[in-house]
């Protein structure tokens, strides 16, 4: 088995989010297969950067030196590394020990160009009863519909990620246009660069694996509607981004089972257990389901809109996300 040295990239922008950032670091430090390179990304924010440089001496601190946001600050922590894989941890969440090791081992298969797993929530105040477990995608964890096997996907989550160093190589990075700034509630990055990949790459798969596991801690705020509205919104207009990127067969192959299949599911089954529990919160989960569809679905229309029909700036894509 070749011995693949592994860079973790994680990203962080807040002095808020300090005490998981150490939580996140930690759990990288305490990996059963150790990383070759820890790599912390500060996406402007110079009083966090220089606390981290004090606090974290066994990482390798750098500061976005891209265009404020996600996307930007992946590309820093890429273009820091030098190993053979590249894997992103969220600055909140905290990665299980035998991580890494199992990520590492998917690369035997010379066709696997990226590999990435379950993204668990971890709720600080307790899960909402109107939250539905099939929009966990909302707060950017592994949700009802995915596969429960281990097997080839189009995208895969994105604070539970990896891709051989070649692919940015060969494909380019993330796309400012798409990926989250701040509290923006936007992404698909992730999606479309998955999309790219494969597409420039032929012959390559992309596999999600369950048993590669993260805990992903959940501020209090991520637990409002108001949060679940916009999110829903904004991947709408993410998702249409995405569609004019690749094409809609690309773009939407995954999300049409999903709605068709997943969604309905899940109506129904909160239904059923509003009935036979006598209890409102089953019921609460298939209108938000109802709702985060109806949502999302005018996102995409609205930035189909858009792309089609002028409102073009200086970047063709850039104002698809202004209502985000």
């Amino acid at each position: 088995m070749p011995d693949r040295s592994v860079a973790v990239v994680i990203c962080a922008y807040t002095m808020e989010r300090l005490a998981d950032i150490e939580r996140a670091i930690a759990s990288v430090r305490q990996q059963r297969r150790a990383a070759d390179e820890l790599i912390l990304v500060i996406d402007h924010n110079d009083e966090l950067a220089s606390l981290a440089r004090e606090r974290f001496l066994d990482a390798r601190v750098v500061v976005n030196a891209e265009a404020r946001g996600l996307s930007g600050g992946r590309n820093t922590g890429i273009a820091s590394a030098s190993s053979d894989v590249v894997a992103f941890l969220d600055d909140d969440a905290q990665a299980g020990s035998e991580w890494l090791e199992t990520m590492l081992a998917w690369y035997d298969d010379p066709s696997i160009i990226a590999v990435g797993g379950t993204s668990e929530p971890v709720w600080r105040s307790g899960r909402p009863g109107w939250f539905p477990v099939e929009f966990d995608w909302v707060v950017g964890c592994t949700y009802r519909g995915l596969p429960t096997v281990a097997g080839d996907v189009r995208n895969l989550i994105g604070s539970n990620m990896s891709f051989r160093r070649e692919v940015f190589e060969r494909v380019g990075g993330f796309d400012h246009a798409i990926g989250r700034v701040g509290t923006r509630p936007v992404g698909c990055e992730e999606t479309e660069l998955c999309i790219r990949a494969v597409r420039l790459m032929p012959g390559s798969r992309i596999v999600y694996d369950p048993a590669l596991h993260v805990n992903h801690y959940l501020p209090d705020g991520r637990a409002k509607w108001s949060y679940f509205r916009a999110r829903c919104y904004a991947e709408g207009l993410s998702k249409a981004i995405v569609a004019g990127l690749v094409g809609a067969d690309r773009g939407l192959a995954s999300e049409r089972s999903y709605a068709t299949r997943t969604l309905p599911a899940g109506v129904v089954m909160g239904i059923g257990e509003a009935i036979r529990q006598r209890r409102l919160a089953p019921l609460g989960r298939a209108a938000a389901i109802i709702a985060g569809f109806g949502l999302t679905g005018a996102g995409f229309a609205v930035g189909t809109t858009r792309r089609l029909y002028g409102h073009r700036k200086s970047h063709p894509r850039s104002d698809l996300l202004t209502d985000a």
